[in-house]
């Protein structure tokens, strides 16, 4: 959740940010996300490039940061004594804010020809970068190739948010806020309890659509929400995780690999390709169980038979259950399942985990619109062959955290259960 620009959580006590600013309209920004830094307790050096002084001048920053602005790889007095390595070894994180789809490229292929690219080659510290760009510039696939190569590096690609652009379009590019790139930081430092440590888990997150024609499909409510938060709590608790979402408006967890797809086939093939190498299988998607039997390659018309009443047949056909799929493989991960019902839901949900070899379902009654579908809270009960759990009514990440736990202490003793004071908070 967006916070005030005069709010930031304050947990980066003694660290050292360095801050890469590159030159986007987004820049403007940056001495709002400096003075945020600092309030949470970091200590901020900004690195400017020299498209970013277009946009910015080093007299603000330094006003905000209380340190010299660097930019230039050629400062005499600076590199004199290395001053690139010195700053990237002084740095316990790097975030570059905005990075645009130019600078993306940079760092994908590894440039070193200004001293921004130059100490991200340099430094051993966690990099974060939160893009900002056009719509249709983040959506090319050279852009997305480059953010793609960039997490399988371990970087941390923050957003980018979707909204309303300067360009005046909308859709996904805006920078992330400033006050929600520090809590991301807050976030990486927050001590990991490892309950997954050397695990790789696989997350299915969000709604799928089914082409009926170009401009035309078949979707659901899901807004991808639980799927992402269980997606971050298995990465916090130290997992390698994977998360493969479909159609959403969400920032993509710090840690996390993420395989965007459309459709339920699309889902089923991406997971299918991972699930063999993958320990804990969570399938939270909220996936489609019929498609149209064709996609129309053309706008179907409207019709009138003249009587007034007009009318469109749809054959649909069922798609392949993932889950399903996932629990009949030779060599099969734990299986989780997630599944939202309107009406006696625990019975629903005990005949579908045995019926589809799960290891354990998670299930919520979403007849109750304050939870589930587009809420940022939910309630959930926990089934597994010896025992059932409920989880109260409480933030999605926090039900998150409640069956990562108990998944974590099933793979290690299936008679454990879970930890109850640490789910009834």
């Amino acid at each position: 959740m967006t916070q005030p620009d005069n709010q930031a959580p304050a947990n980066l006590g003694g660290r050292k940010i360095l801050l890469g600013v590159s030159g986007g309209i987004a820049a403007y920004k940056a001495p709002i996300l400096v003075r945020l830094l600092r309030q949470a307790g970091a200590d901020v050096q900004v690195v400017l490039t020299r498209s970013a002084t277009r946009f910015v001048t080093a007299t603000t920053l330094q006003a905000v940061s209380g340190r010299p602005i660097r930019d230039d790889l050629w400062d005499a007095a600076a590199e004199a004594a290395m001053g690139h390595i010195e700053l990237a070894r002084w740095a316990d994180a790097v975030l570059i804010a905005p990075a645009t789809a130019e600078m993306l490229s940079r760092l994908a292929t590894g440039r070193a020809d200004d001293l921004l690219t130059t100490l991200v080659l340099a430094t051993r510290a966690p990099i974060f970068v939160a893009p900002a760009m056009n719509n249709a510039m983040w959506d090319h696939p050279a852009t997305q190739r480059n953010a793609s190569t960039l997490t399988d590096r371990g970087v941390n690609v923050l957003g980018p948010d979707s909204g309303e652009q300067a360009c005046g379009e909308f859709g996904p590019g805006r920078m992330r806020e400033p006050a929600d790139l520090v809590a991301d930081l807050c976030a990486s430092f927050e001590p990991k309890d490892h309950l997954l440590a050397g695990k790789n888990v696989l997350v299915t997150a969000g709604p799928t659509r089914e082409a009926i024609d170009p401009v035309r499909y078949v979707t659901n409510h899901s807004s991808g929400k639980q799927g992402y938060a269980m997606a971050a709590a298995a990465r916090a608790a130290g997992a390698q995780v994977t998360l493969i979402s479909g159609p959403v408006h969400l920032p993509t967890p710090i840690g996390v690999r993420r395989i965007d797809v459309t459709s339920a086939a699309e889902m089923h093939q991406a997971v299918l390709a991972h699930a063999s190498t993958c320990d804990v299988f969570i399938g939270v998607a909220a996936v489609a169980d019929y498609r149209p039997d064709r996609a129309h390659d053309q706008k179907i018309k409207k019709t009138d038979t003249g009587s007034g009443e007009s009318g469109l047949s749809l054959r649909l056909v069922e798609n392949p259950d993932i889950i399903a799929g996932v629990s009949s493989l030779e060599r099969r991960p734990f299986v989780v399942g997630f599944a939202a019902e309107t009406h006696d839901a625990l019975s629903h949900a005990r005949d579908k985990r045995k019926r589809k070899g799960m290891d354990l379902i998670v299930v919520n009654d979403v007849s109750d619109s304050s939870i589930g579908f587009n809420s940022d809270q939910n309630a959930a009960t926990v089934i597994w062959e010896d025992g059932e759990l409920s989880i109260p009514r409480q933030g999605k990440d926090l039900v998150a955290r409640a069956v990562i736990d108990l998944i974590a202490r099933q793979i290690r003793d299936p008679l454990a259960g879970a930890n109850p004071e640490r789910i009834a908070k």
